[in-house]
């Protein structure tokens, strides 16, 4: 297993922050198939191989993602990509 760990401060409002990380739970379900669900400001998601969470506060925001041994070799990708994601979602 091998884990990818992402926190970033987001300068929006908690209904901001939690607005863009549905939008990007969205994009994330439509382009990797990533079931998601929301438990307060908490959204968890999973597919085979790959499992996680992202949570939201007024101030930050943070995933924390558990990659199975098939997607070890593409963590690199798949690293650059949700840093893609937060991006666009949440600039710093």
């Amino acid at each position: 297993m091998s884990d990818i760990i992402i926190r970033r401060q987001h300068g929006k409002s908690l209904a901001e922050a939690r607005a863009s990380a549905e939008h990007m739970a969205a994009e994330l379900k439509e382009e990797f198939d990533l079931d998601y669900i929301w438990i307060g400001n908490v959204m968890r998601f999973k597919r085979p191989g790959v499992a996680g969470e992202l949570s939201v506060n007024d101030q930050t925001v943070a995933l924390n993602i558990r990659l199975g041994l098939l997607l070890f070799a593409l963590k690199p990708a798949i690293e650059r990509e949700i840093h893609r994601f937060f991006d666009e979602n949440f600039p710093s």
